[in-house]
C-alpha cells in the first residue's frame, strides 16, 4: 500500500504530487556515483557508475561500498512505501530551498552539495571530528544519522543533539528455505578482519577453523572484498550458520542479510574498538560492538578465549534461533521507510 493511503503513517509537511506521493529529495556522493548538476553532470556520473560496476564485476569484486549500499536500500524503502525520490536532483532542490534534502556518501557530498536547504545526513562518512565539529556547526545540516547507539555516542562530542539513530532496511531474500538440517555445509565463515591481520588471522580465524575441524563442523570461508554478491547468496543458501569475524560494526549488513535468511548467526564480538584512528578520539568508556543490531533470537556472541565453550552450545540450539523474526520486527524495509521520513519530514516542518 502506498505511503499517503496508510491513515497511520502521514507527513503533511511534506510535499505531494497529483497521486499524494510525499517528494524526497535524496543526494549521493562517492565511489559509485557523482553529484553532479545537469544533464551533462548526470549523463557523466551514470555512465562512470555503469562503467565502475563492470569492471569490479569483470574482476570478481565487490561492486558496492557499504555506504552505497545503505543508500540504495533507502531508496527501494521510500519508493516501496510509495515516496516520490529523486536522486541528485539539483533543479528540484534549488526550486524549494526550503525544502528538506537528504545526503550521503562519502565527505566529498557536503562540498559537491552547496545548497540552502535543511540537510539530513547520513548515511555517510563524517569525518575525523576536526571535520566533523565543521560539518556539524553548519546551520543546514540539521541532523546527522548514524546507523547505531554506538557509533551516537562516538560522535556526540563533536556533533551534540544533531545526532540520530537510523538502521537502513534489509530486504534480502526472505521466502520458503532448506530446512537447516538440509543444508550440506555447517559453517559460512565471513572473514572481515580488517586490522593486524598477521595477529589476528592466527589468533581468531586459524583458531576458530581449527575448533571447527576437531568438531567435525564443515565450513567454507569468505573474505570481505574477495567475493561477489552472487557467492556470499550462494553461500548462505548451502550453510547452516554464519559465523561473523569481524572487530567492530556500525551497522553489518552482511550478517544481517544472513539473518534475514533465516540463518543464525555466532559472532566473534570483544566489545574492543581497534580501529587506531578511531581510537585516538574515543572515549575509554565507549563499548562497540561487532553485531550492533542482535537479540537472543539472532544467535549468540563470543569472545575468542571462550569459543571452544560457546560453540557446541550454539550447535545444541541451531533450530531453536528465529533471526528472520528479529529482522521482521526491528530491520524490515517498512519501518526504514517510516523512520527515516520521520526525520525527514520534521525539518519540513521546522524550516
Amino acid at each position: 500500500m502506498a505511503l499517503a493511503e496508510r491513515e497511520t503513517m502521514p507527513f503533511p509537511a511534506l510535499e505531494t504530487d497529483v497521486s499524494g506521493a510525499p517528494l524526497v529529495l535524496l543526494f549521493y556522493h562517492g565511489y559509485e556515483r557523482y553529484a553532479l548538476p545537469g544533464v551533462g553532470g548526470s549523463l557523466y556520473s551514470n555512465g562512470r557508475r555503469i562503467a565502475r560496476y563492470a569492471w569490479r564485476s569483470l574482476r570478481r569484486r565487490q561492486v558496492h561500498t557499504g555506504f552505497y549500499t545503505a543508500f540504495l536500500s533507502l531508496v527501494r524503502s521510500l519508493r516501496a512505501a510509495g515516496c516520490n525520490v529523486r536522486i541528485n536532483d539539483f533543479a528540484a532542490a534549488r526550486a524549494r530551498p526550503h525544502y528538506p534534502i537528504g545526503l550521503a556518501g562519502y565527505p566529498g557530498v557536503i562540498e559537491a552539495v552547496d545548497l540552502p536547504n535543511p540537510v539530513v545526513f547520513g548515511h555517510g562518512d563524517l569525518g575525523l571530528p576536526d571535520r566533523t565539529v565543521q560539518i556539524a556547526g553548519q546551520e543546514r545540516m540539521r541532523i546527522l544519522i548514524q546507523p547505531c547507539q554506538w557509533a551516537v555516542d562516538y560522535n556526540r562530542p563533536y556533533c551534540g543533539d544533531k545526532l540520530r539513530v537510523w538502521p537502513a532496511g534489509v530486504d534480502r531474500y526472505t521466502g520458503p528455505q532448506m530446512a537447516l538440517a538440509d543444508k550440506p555445509v555447517d559453517f559460512l565463515i565471513y572473514d572481515k578482519i580488517r586490522w593486524h591481520r598477521d595477529q589476528r588471522v592466527p589468533e581468531v580465524l586459524d583458531r576458530v577453523t581449527e575448533r571447527l575441524d576437531k568438531a567435525g563442523r564443515s565450513h567454507r570461508v569468505l573474505r570481505y572484498g574477495g567475493h561477489i554478491r552472487s557467492d556470499y547468496d550462494s553461500a548462505l543458501k548451502e550453510c547452516r550458520a554464519l559465523l561473523f569475524l569481524c572487530e567492530h560494526e556500525t551497522q553489518g549488513l552482511a550478517y544481517q542479510e544472513a539473518m534475514a535468511a533465516n540463518v543464525p548467526v555466532l559472532a566473534w564480538d570483544e566489545g574492543e574498538l581497534v580501529d587506531p584512528i578511531l581510537r585516538r578520539f574515543a572515549s575509554p568508556k565507549l563499548t562497540v560492538s561487532s553485531v550492533p543490531y542482535f537479540d537472543e533470537r539472532c544467535g549468540m556472541t563470543f569472545r575468542i578465549d571462550d569459543f571452544e565453550d560457546v560453540l557446541p552450545l550454539f550447535w545444541s540450539r541451531l533450530g531453536s534461533f528465529e533471526p528472520r523474526a528479529y529482522m521482521n520486527e526491528r530491520l524490515s524495509m517498512e519501518r526504514a521507510a517510516t523512520d527515516y521520513l520521520a526525520l525527514y519530514s520534521s525539518l519540513a516542518v521546522t524550516c
